[in-house]
């Protein structure tokens, strides 16, 4: 027999609220984000239903399948593993169009001024 020595690092009711928040940022409260949810797990609705009202968590390959398609997800997942730093890391590359097409807009503003 086994002893339990397991550690708890997160309350499986905080991951469900995390996993909630982030889906309702992403795709808001409607039928479609319910859909939506459906087409990119191949969840069923029951199943997304429980993952928006933050009743159940999405096991691992939902769970996958949502941090393909969500960056929001993905940050939530990677707060919960406090590792926020692997996060801006992956946004460096669009961080860095943004700023090129501010850039470019100001340049066009600035042009137009001189003229």
């Amino acid at each position: 027999m086994f002893t339990k020595t397991g550690n708890f690092f997160l309350e499986p009711k905080q991951y469900a609220v995390e996993i909630a928040n982030a889906l309702h940022m992403e795709l808001g409260e409607t039928h479609q984000a319910t859909k939506t949810l459906m087409r990119w797990t191949n969840a069923n609705e029951r199943t997304v239903k429980n993952w928006m009202s933050a009743s159940n968590g999405p096991r691992g390959e939902h769970l996958v399948a949502l941090i393909k398609h969500s960056d929001f997800a993905l940050a939530a997942f990677l707060g919960m593993a406090e590792r926020p730093h692997a996060l801006t890391a992956s946004e460096l590359p669009l961080l860095r169009l943004r700023l090129q097409s501010a850039i470019d807009r100001i340049d066009l503003c600035l042009c137009l001024k001189e003229t």
